[in-house]
């Protein structure tokens, strides 16, 4: 995964406008190559921090599932109504962290 900033972006499309230009041309810099190369070792580092994070929100959102589903199965009948809503609460994050997990796996 990689995770480009604004900044990264315009600057590694810039360069490679240049290179393409220049491989036209047959005289291709191998200092922009290597300029693409760092932009991308730090857009790679910094998605591999993000899917990380993204995993471990994840993980986390499973735990509060389970833990959501143990209370709901042990509440009194009067409080079971509202045990039901935090479970699906519970749920609906899970869902929610497992998409952005996808998400970012994918690109």
């Amino acid at each position: 995964m990689h995770s480009y900033t604004r900044a990264e972006s315009r600057e590694r499309s810039k360069l490679f406008r240049k290179g393409f230009r220049q491989a036209l041309a047959d005289c291709v810099d191998p200092e922009i190559r290597r300029k693409i190369e760092r932009i991308d070792q730090a857009a790679a580092a910094r998605g591999a921090q993000e899917l990380a994070a993204l995993h471990k929100v994840q993980a986390d959102a499973r735990q509060d599932l389970a833990a959501a589903k143990a209370v709901e199965r042990t509440a009194s009948r009067a409080d079971r109504a509202a045990a039901r809503e935090a479970r699906k609460a519970a749920e609906q994050r899970m869902r929610l962290a497992e998409r952005a997990v996808h998400r970012a796996e994918r690109s």
